[in-house]
């Protein structure tokens, strides 16, 4: 009986295997032609955004900037998701590896969110305080960001992507005067912002000038000939085209575009209308959540967390209340102890320094790429938040975590280890660089961004600070929990202001109400999220997911959990919609969960 049951199981075995074999050739067919239609995809999507491609560290197309605003490269756009999205549907889901699986789920999203785009105007309204391609291309300027200026072949490229940039800069103009004529027009709060953008750029010494940087930065290696002949065309493009052209948009923000500025916050005020709030909700959040769904859980998170704040004023000794509180933590000057602004990139030095001990116990994974602190650029401190720009996929140029410090002697550091957390390590920082340096995920997915995604992740980092040997002082506590407000009162406020008629008044008096930021970082954030409707609510929506997620496997694995392994799988995947992220950690937790 034994020998029969032995002989059936071998028979089965050696079946099985022979269909393995057979499904592993069709499989390895179709992944080969699978793996080839993403890297396709990747490559032209290079193509058709080459900033990308430079911030990625590809430098052949450093010469190229498409006018994004004309028919032409939206046709072109629009045929590259919609080819692509077709082509996957006769790809089976059989076929395919489960890392197989997941690009092709991603792509699926990918092409669809971004076909969903072209049903609205938006690019009526390309310029604004924040988020608008001219402040994306200023950052390239200078010459110590992603651009490179190593060759003579890099100052030709640059001078080369300076006339395409200024083509769009035209159309961008042109774009607004005809979205004047239907509404598609700024509120004037926002346009007043974006004036002295371009003023600063039209205006002072040519040799000062942010775009004539790069000829100050010449590498010893070029010739006197070489080195005068960039020094005079340089000086050429700042006086002869730079100038002119951000003069230019000046006076007709100044002249024409702020006179019909709307005095409304919401894009529901603009023809865009409600139905573009909810397109970028799902664009920003990867969910199908609603606006009123949101808004109630924003309530909910700030009613918590500021029960969590009283726990920290009663700590403290503070007496008054914790609207008192927060006016004590903005303007408590032992809160303020910088003299110097290479003060401030020390205190984040000396912040990673408690903290990189601590690291190996919550990740057994850390980046290659190397990282650093800088002051934001002077051009767009006034009005940037903190924030991360990675580092190339090569790892030669660093992730750079970039800190706003318009005025040092008011920096104010009781939120700053947090702030270290969530825009360097390990929040943007491990995130970005883990997946631009894996060799398991295809191109494409190096340097996808999903904000609910990305941003979740940076949020759910902050609430590791006393795990990594922080938040020993309670107001650095009562910071993370004043950032983890921030993002929920984001809830309330963007739908409100989109949804809900919300003023942009109403809406700064709520955040001062509920947090201990300045009066103006909550006004400049507020227009942020008038700038930009939706983005904002990616933050906390993403971090809830991972949280729960995490609580999710620590009850159901026990002992079996593993802190480490469980950051593994949400990293390695790189940026990926919620529910993707979701259905993975669930399958990992079955498979552990059923494991002896």
């Amino acid at each position: 009986m034994k020998k029969k049951l032995l002989l059936s199981f071998l028979l089965t075995f050696a079946l099985n295997s022979c269909k393995q074999e057979i499904t592993v050739v069709t499989t390895n067919e179709t992944s080969s032609a699978f793996a080839e239609m993403l890297a396709n995809y990747n490559e032209e999507g290079f193509v058709l955004n080459p900033i990308n491609a430079t911030y990625a560290g590809d430098n052949r197309f450093n010469d190229s900037y498409p006018n994004f605003l004309s028919e032409s490269y939206n046709n072109r756009v629009k045929a590259y998701y919609t080819k692509y999205k077709n082509a996957l549907s006769n790809i089976s889901d059989s076929e395919l590896t489960e890392t197989e699986q997941m690009s092709k789920a991603v792509l699926l999203w990918d092409c669809a969110i971004n076909l969903e785009e072209f049903n609205f105007q938006k690019d009526l309204m390309p310029i604004d305080q924040m988020w608008s391609r001219n402040l994306d291309f200023n950052q390239l300027a200078g010459g110590t960001n992603a651009q490179p200026f190593n060759t003579m072949t890099d100052y030709q490229n640059w001078l080369k992507r300076v006339d395409a940039y200024l083509v769009w800069l035209n159309s961008a103009q042109e774009k607004m005067k005809e979205g004047l004529k239907s509404g598609y027009v700024l509120p004037k709060s926002l346009i007043i912002k974006v004036i002295p953008q371009f003023e600063e750029m039209a205006q002072g010494n040519a040799e000062d000038h942010l775009f004539y940087d790069p000829a100050q930065i010449i590498p010893d290696s070029f010739s006197n000939q070489e080195r005068s002949e960039i020094e005079e065309t340089y000086l050429n493009m700042v006086t002869a085209k730079i100038m002119p052209a951000y003069q230019s948009m000046a006076d007709f923000l100044k002249n024409e575009y702020f006179a019909a500025g709307r005095e409304s916050s919401g894009i529901s005020d603009t023809p865009l209308g409600t139905s573009y709030y909810n397109h970028q909700i799902k664009k920003y959040t990867t969910t199908a959540m609603t606006a009123s769904e949101i808004h109630q859980l924003g309530l909910s998170e700030v009613a918590r967390i500021k029960t969590e704040m009283e726990a920290v004023k009663r700590e403290v000794g503070f007496k008054g209340s914790i609207n008192m509180f927060f006016d004590h933590v903005r303007n408590n000057t032992d809160l303020m102890p910088f003299t110097d602004r290479t003060q401030v990139i020390a205190y984040y030095d000396s912040i990673y320094a408690v903290m990189k001990p601590q690291i190996t116990k919550l990740f057994d994974k850390i980046p290659q790429t190397p990282f650093e602190v800088r002051r934001t650029e002077p051009f767009r401190e006034k009005s940037a938040a903190a924030n991360y720009n990675s580092g190339s996929l090569d790892g030669t140029r660093p992730g750079i975590f970039y800190t706003p410090i318009p005025v040092v002697k008011e920096y104010n550091i009781f939120d700053k280890e947090d702030l270290f957390l969530h825009e360097a390590i390990p929040g943007h920082h491990f995130q970005i660089s883990l997946a631009q340096e894996s060799t398991n995920l295809p191109d494409f997915r190096k340097t996808l961004w999903y904000s609910a995604y990305g941003e979740g992740w940076a949020l759910y980092t902050e609430s590791m600070g006393k795990e990594l040997g922080l938040y020993k002082d309670p107001y650095q506590y009562f910071g993370m929990l004043s950032a983890e407000m921030h993002r929920a009162i984001r809830l309330v406020v963007d739908t409100g202001i989109h949804t809900k008629g919300w003023t942009r008044e109403k809406s700064i008096q709520y955040s001062l109400d509920n947090e201990a930021e300045s009066e103006e970082s909550i006004t400049s954030e507020i227009e942020r999220y008038m700038a930009n409707p939706g983005q904002a609510l990616s933050y906390k929506i993403g971090q809830l997911k991972i949280r729960e997620l995490r609580v999710k496997a620590t009850k159901f694995l026990g002992d079996k959990f593993d802190i480490r392994e469980f950051h593994n799988q949400v990293l390695e995947t790189g940026c990926i919609p919620l529910k993707l992220l979701e259905n993975k950690i669930n399958t990992w937790i079955t498979i552990n969960k059923e494991i002896d």
